[in-house]
């Protein structure tokens, strides 16, 4: 009896943990533009289990992480030439 109850509980707490940490990353976008010399790293998160939209993360040189819009125009432009310029 105690070991279903550690089980359940187990689980319970399993099921806790799955839910706060799969979501999106992003709670605001920008769309505003950012020059591509103060960007030190892009993160494309494409849509999933964990988030329903599409994200993208920068890293700008002073540390800052700013969330993109993917529907802005040169956001869509930026990340087609970073997708184009990938090794395959």
């Amino acid at each position: 009896m105690a070991v279903e109850s550690s089980q359940t509980l187990l689980l319970l707490a399993v099921l806790a943990l799955s839910i706060f940490t799969t979501r999106c990353q992003c709670i605001q976008t920008h769309s505003d533009f950012v020059s591509p010399k103060f960007i030190t790293n892009v993160q494309l998160i494409p849509e999933g289990a964990h988030c329903s939209r599409k994200e993208i993360i920068v890293t700008l040189k002073d540390e800052k992480l700013i969330c993109l819009d993917p529907e802005a125009e040169w956001v869509m432009i930026i990340i087609k030439k970073i997708t184009n310029s990938a090794p395959n």
